[in-house]
């Protein structure tokens, strides 16, 4: 099954509907690429679907699913997929990403809930994964996510991500943020956790800011700046990984298209670095 590795590269940028307008106007030179989530486009019509489409046509995109919830134990939502599938093709939109969570129990929850980090578990969300993948005809990213409380915990947090992973046999999408908001809520070191992290499935990883409730609490917002260990994070990873494909999220509080672009050139540089340190190795 094709990985969806290799499919984008340098520097992402999320896709938001406040700034859709400006980019097709004048199209910053740093973003190689955007991602959106189809459940926010898919039925996207009028004066904002042309533009969108003028957008596909032109940059390379990815999906970043926000409601499949593949940890429930409602059924697997075929029909949606195969929405994403048709929208996808419609749109040459490069593969599909999916959080390592659940969002429904006979009902949306509209949040991204915790898995009990389980043996059962493990075999229940890789075989859902497994699943959207016949579907798509193509493998899927799966995001590590921010979580709040470990209910039932029978693994550490690493052990349980690389097991659906590999029972999977899916791809990566390394949220930087998550694992150092992690770090902080649960007590565990992120340079530990990402070492541990299976570097050959990584296809892009994620950037975005949180907000500090306490001194030993954080809570993943999507709605600031990011801030230097976040970033110092990231050069670690392609350090230890090499350069992969890195997007700047921006949910809340969305300030100006100008602010969004230098924190994208923030991540270009650390890019640059590490490109520019390898080289002199290798010399």
């Amino acid at each position: 099954m094709k990985s969806c590795q290799n499919l984008v590269h340098g520097a992402g940028l999320g896709l938001r509907r406040t700034f859709l307008t400006e980019i097709n106007q004048n199209p910053p030179e740093n973003v190689g690429f955007y991602e959106v989530a189809p459940e926010n486009w898919i039925t996207i019509g009028g004066r904002l679907g042309k533009e969108f489409r003028k957008m596909t046509e032109r940059f390379d995109f990815v999906c970043h699913g926000l409601s499949l919830s593949l940890g429930s134990t409602d059924p697997l939502d075929e029909a949606f997929v195969r929405e994403v599938k048709k929208f996808m093709q419609q749109h040459q939109i490069k593969f599909y990403s999916e959080h390592l969570s659940y969002c429904s129990q006979n009902g949306h929850l509209y949040d991204l809930m915790p898995i009990p980090f389980t043996e059962e578990a493990v075999t229940h969300v890789a075989k859902r994964i497994q699943r959207v993948q016949d579907i798509l005809e193509h493998k899927i990213a799966l995001e590590n996510v921010s979580y709040y409380a470990a209910p039932g915990q029978e693994m550490d947090e690493i052990a349980f991500f690389n097991a659906v992973v590999a029972e999977a046999d899916c791809d990566v999408l390394l949220d930087i943020n998550n694992i150092f908001v992690n770090s902080v809520n649960h007590g565990y070191d992120a340079e530990t956790f990402l070492r541990a992290v299976p570097a050959d499935r990584i296809a892009y990883a994620h950037m975005a800011g949180h907000y500090v409730e306490d001194e030993d609490f954080l809570v993943d917002t999507h709605g600031a700046e990011v801030i230097d260990p976040v970033w110092n994070l990231l050069g670690k990873a392609y350090e230890l990984f090499g350069v992969f494909p890195t997007l700047l999220e921006r949910d809340f509080n969305i300030p100006p298209l100008a602010e969004l672009v230098e924190e994208v050139d923030g991540i270009i540089t650390i890019q640059k670095a590490w490109k520019t340190q390898h080289e002199q190795r290798s010399a």
